[in-house]
């Protein structure tokens, strides 16, 4: 997983200081006040404008200002908890730092933690979970490396643990390690689920129950074949279109892989951007020595392997199950494999 972006706001001398600590250590893009005069820093006349530009694109912000003014210049960009980049407020001193937004889905909270150990300052949290020392299924998901699937349930559940209910737990392979935890309902399946209750689906199938919170392990990775000059919409709509007959989760994708030669393939590209991963290319010399099950002539001719989009599932899920043998169209080639973890 790449390194997560992070900028830093400095708007006082005193602020100045802390934020070139923070981003030495971090590290961190530092931006701080045209008064200032700061020759390390990006200078900025209105920090309002300034956040305009630079609020979707960092992970996260850690502003050496007054709660106030942070609040003020972020609110118009708020979209949803499971969008938003983390928030970090802290004083000028370097003696507090408050996780002000996205505390769990965004890092905040950890954001925090590590500003408060950089400066030998107090992190503040407020999140209910970690204020009661409670299991937060959201942060917990987050480091399993599971896709939340249905995000406006992970309250039911957060709230249920916070109250010392038993939620239902489907889980058959134990990604999030809780399977023996007391205060979950393991082993539950369709037969026994009830629908009244907050529960916890994991799969890597579109399957889990109304009202549960379905959580998505990232294990499909996708081999693709392709024409020159492919748009990405004629990827987008065949994965779909499989994905959908095989009840396969979108959020499950942990790869897309191709040869070596579609590298720059534009098509291709946006596509793997639209899925969230990084596109991995093959040498023909690795596409090559892996024994696909469906090879081609026509692209043994063509591309001088027998097999693009089944050899590269196959080595992108590192020895896991073919599950989808190549499905085509007259532009694309969609081959699936799935890893036995992420």
């Amino acid at each position: 997983m790449p390194a997560k972006k992070i900028a830093i706001y400095a708007l006082t001398s005193q602020g100045l200081a802390v934020g070139k600590r923070l981003a030495a250590r971090l590290p961190g893009t530092l931006y701080a006040s045209k008064n200032l005069e700061a020759e390390d820093a990006i200078s900025f006349e209105s920090l309002k404008h300034l956040i305009s530009a630079t609020f979707n694109a960092f992970d996260g912000h850690i502003f050496v200002a007054a709660a106030g003014i942070v609040v003020r210049c972020i609110a118009s960009h708020l979209q949803s908890k499971e969008t938003d980049p983390a928030v970090v407020c802290m004083d000028q001193t370097g003696l507090f730092a408050i996780s002000l937004l996205s505390g769990h889905l965004g890092g905040a909270n950890e954001l925090a933690d590590r500003c408060a150990r950089i400066m030998g300052g107090q992190s503040v949290i407020t999140t209910a979970t970690d204020t009661a020392g409670v299991l937060s299924i959201d942060s917990l998901a987050m480091a399993k490396g599971l896709a939340i699937g249905t995000i406006s349930k992970v309250k039911d559940v957060n709230m249920a643990l916070l109250e010392d209910r038993v939620v239902q737990l489907y889980d058959p392979e134990d990604w999030l390690g809780l399977a023996w935890n007391a205060g979950f309902e393991g082993k539950v399946g369709y037969g026994d689920w009830n629908d009244a209750k907050p529960g916890i689906w994991v799969s890597w199938h579109n399957d889990a129950p109304e009202g549960s919170l379905a959580l998505h392990p990232r294990v499909l990775h996708l081999g693709i074949g392709c024409r020159r000059d492919i748009t990405t919409y004629e990827i987008l709509d065949h994965v779909y279109m499989v994905f959908k007959k095989y009840g396969f989760s979108m959020e499950s994708i942990a790869s897309v892989g191709s040869v070596e030669a579609k590298r720059n393939e534009a098509g291709l590209l946006e596509a793997a951007e639209e899925f969230g991963v990084e596109p991995v290319f093959y040498s023909t010399a690795q596409l090559a020595a892996v024994d696909a099950p469906t090879p081609s002539d026509r692209v043994q001719a063509h591309m001088g392997v027998p097999s693009v989009a089944e050899a590269s599932a196959m080595l992108a899920s590192h020895g896991g199950e073919l599950i989808v043998t190549k499905e085509k169209t007259p532009t694309v080639t969609l081959a699936v494999a799935r890893s036995n973890r992420a």
